[in-house]
């Protein structure tokens, strides 16, 4: 891809749209940049990489700008219905993620991973698993660290793991990890795709440009993608399943997961349960999924033994944030759909007080039903969302509706008695109350230190 000389338009001056900006600049491009923020918002950080001959232009957000633009590359969450993509589509203008840029220059074998759910804990664990292996690995991605950042540095690294979301994939032409891994795909990010079967088309993207070369791990414990992907991918399949015995992938067996490469074979791999130090059968799950892309990659599974034992989860999915009057508190505050809601309260056989609300993103609630009656005691709603949820859930078990989420937390400890679970798990966006779920991860592990007082 020739970029020098381009006229490209980045919209979105976020932490990934400035290293969008430096990376084009650095290969002679012409940037035009613009945010829907306002201009006093994001024009000191798009300054302090005017230097030297860097041709930048800070531009107006509106369509006016197509007459001048060669390519775009919006940041992760500019939703396709943007008036200024939608007008840039019907002018033929190339629009691209900030990853299909990044991999058009990547030397690095790269493994993605993507999912409604547990991409971030399976991309930190593979990163873990390569680097006890005694590889350099690169770990980013929507995890944190744009890959256009490692595109524009040495390359010096023996694998690049990615974490990939629906937002990044929904603009890709040549992406081609070596080793793509779709966790699971349930309701989530409809506001942006559209209807579910969207959101799946676009999921799925991550395995288009595979070949017989390379791997494709998937999930056989969920029917519509295992039976609808299989047959039909050009790269060798591993399927993975916590509840089922395959006759080839990994799969548990008892107290035992079991890697078994070849169909048939006498003497498969064999990794106990209890490496495993997180709660939740999503995390065996997750395990599953790294162990498969470990096993590509060449990591012996003693190594792959000893590192899963010393893992920990991630912060804020579901995060034990310490224990009041018995009463134990678990920060899932990344648990935005209501996947990650399911899952959260199935890793708990106490009883649990569930916290949810924040921004909707047009999610189907009712799925939960079945977890509240058998598992929740009461339901605590706050933020933006609360009436939609009360709506279509209120009625299954005790529920309060409350302002804000310190308000959730602070009704939560007072209702609650010794052996109950305080679980924030939210099946909404933060943005109502806070920048990220990571601020509200955050916020939520400070209010509960401060509960006795």
């Amino acid at each position: 891809m020739v970029l020098k000389g381009k006229r490209i338009l980045v919209i979105g001056l976020g932490k990934t749209g400035l290293s969008t900006v430096r990376f084009l600049i650095s290969r002679g491009a012409s940037v035009l940049a613009t945010d829907e923020k306002p201009v006093a918002e994001w024009r000191e950080a798009l300054r302090t990489l005017e230097r030297g001959d860097a041709d930048i232009e800070a531009c107006a957000y509106d369509t006016d700008v197509l007459s001048r633009t060669d390519m775009i590359i919006p940041s992760p969450g500019v939703p396709p219905a943007n008036p200024i993509l939608s007008a840039a589509v019907d002018r033929h203008i190339p629009v691209y993620s900030e990853i299909e840029l990044a991999s058009r220059f990547l030397t690095t074998p790269m493994m993605a991973i993507t999912g409604t759910n547990g991409k971030t804990t399976t991309t930190t664990l593979i990163g873990e698993l390569l680097k006890a292996a005694g590889k350099k690995v690169f770990v980013g991605g929507n995890i944190g660290n744009p890959l256009i950042d490692y595109v524009n540095g040495n390359q010096d690294c023996d694998y690049a793991v990615v974490e990939v979301s629906s937002f990044q994939l929904q603009w890709v032409e040549q992406f081609h990890p070596v080793c793509a891994i779709l966790m699971n795909v349930t309701s989530d990010h409809i506001d942006y795709h559209g209807d579910f079967a969207a959101y799946r088309q676009i999921k799925e993207r991550i395995f288009m440009n595979q070949t017989a070369h390379d791997l494709a791990v998937l999930n056989a414990d969920e029917d519509g993608t295992d039976a609808a992907l299989n047959a039909r991918l050009a790269a060798r399949v591993c399927r993975f399943s916590a509840a089922t015995v395959l006759e080839r992938g990994v799969y548990l067996d008892h107290e035992t997961i079991v890697y078994r490469e070849v169909e048939g074979h006498d003497n498969p791999e064999t990794y106990p349960l209890s490496m495993i130090k997180i709660p939740g059968v999503h995390n065996i799950h997750n395990v599953m999924a790294a162990v498969a892309a470990a096993r590509y990659c060449g990591c012996s599974p003693s190594a792959i033994i000893r590192c899963i034992e010393n893992f920990r989860g991630i912060s804020h999915r579901i995060e034990y944030s310490g224990e009041k009057r018995g009463i134990a508190f678990y920060d899932d505050s990344k648990g935005t759909n209501v996947g990650a809601v399911y899952v959260a309260v199935e890793s708990f056989s106490r009883s649990v007080i569930l916290l949810m609300g924040g921004r909707d993103k047009d999610i189907d609630f009712s799925v939960l039903i079945p977890v509240l009656k058998k598992k929740v005691k009461r339901l605590i709603l706050f933020g933006e969302a609360r009436d939609k949820i009360y709506r279509a859930i209120g009625d299954v078990v005790e529920t309060v509706r409350v302002g804000t989420m310190k308000e959730a937390v602070e009704t939560a400890y007072r209702c609650g008695v010794s052996g109950d679970i305080v679980l924030l798990s939210p099946g909404c966006a933060s943005f109502d109350e806070f920048k990220d779920y990571k601020e509200r991860g955050r916020f939520f592990k400070e209010v509960v230190g401060g509960l006795d007082a």
